[in-house]
């Protein structure tokens, strides 16, 4: 590449809402950016608008085989390891324990826990072992996007917030594990977040009018991926473990 990168970040979800975002703000803060998504037309789109900064995978973040080509591609297009990665690719479900769909409940699982923990555990093995050597001269980071109904049980997607639950009991564990190794483990839990998560996990109009009626304004990806910068940024010792980011008015979840 023509220029020298600040960092090399992999961003799963990368093809809306707060991952599109955050892999924009990486790219114009000066990052090489790995992208994934399974919209094909959305990755290729990205690869023209950003450039040589940017390059996209295209597959399921819940499997291996993806995970591992995410890692392989860093090296491939920019010339060094990733030192960087955003745990962001997650679907919703709407409803409570009694009245949840169960016909979807695999695939929610699939991509918001199982294929979470491998991208964290791949993660997790590449930087414990960049970071040899390194530390504390540079960071290394995993950021985790859980949600505030992963603090709170909320009626309105408790299965979903399960899920959550689960993500953020995982970031814990390996911020325990790898923080002692030099490698900083972060998790952003985000209010109400106007994105295409809320038609994806099924919930109407009607729900998001009620959102912007109660809480608005309400949060867009931009400012979840402001968030994420912010912890990034900060000089290698120094570590924000956990942030929540809420509309204003939101008192809750």
């Amino acid at each position: 590449m023509g220029k020298t990168l600040q960092r090399i970040a992999i961003v799963t979800g990368a093809t809306s809402g707060i991952g599109e975002a955050t892999v924009r703000l990486f790219v114009s803060s000066g990052y090489g950016v790995v992208g994934c998504g399974r919209r094909t037309e959305k990755i290729a789109s990205l690869q023209r608008e950003l450039g040589e900064s940017f390059a996209g995978v295209i597959g399921d973040a819940s499997e291996e085989s993806v995970i591992d080509r995410l890692f392989t591609k860093a090296e491939e297009r920019f010339g060094r390891e990733a030192d960087l990665v955003v745990v962001n690719a997650g679907r919703g479900l709407k409803g409570s324990v009694s009245t949840t769909d169960l016909s979807e409940l695999q695939e929610v699982f699939d991509i918001n826990v199982k294929g979470a923990l491998m991208f964290m555990q791949k993660a997790s093995q590449q930087l414990v072992a960049l970071q040899e050597g390194r530390f504390p001269e540079k960071a290394a980071d995993v950021v985790v996007v859980g949600s505030v109904v992963g603090r709170h049980v909320f009626p309105l997607s408790t299965v979903y917030g399960s899920t959550k639950f689960a993500l953020h009991a995982l970031a814990e564990g390996l911020r325990r594990e790898i923080g002692p190794k030099g490698v900083r483990v972060s998790l952003v839990e985000p209010g109400i977040v106007v994105s295409g998560f809320q038609d994806a996990a099924g919930y109407g109009q009607e729900v998001l009018r009620t959102f912007r009626e109660r809480f608005g304004p309400l949060l867009d990806g931009e400012d979840v991926a402001r968030a994420i910068l912010t912890l990034v940024s900060q000089p290698p010792h120094v570590h924000f473990s956990d942030i929540v980011v809420r509309p204003v008015r939101q008192d809750y979840p």
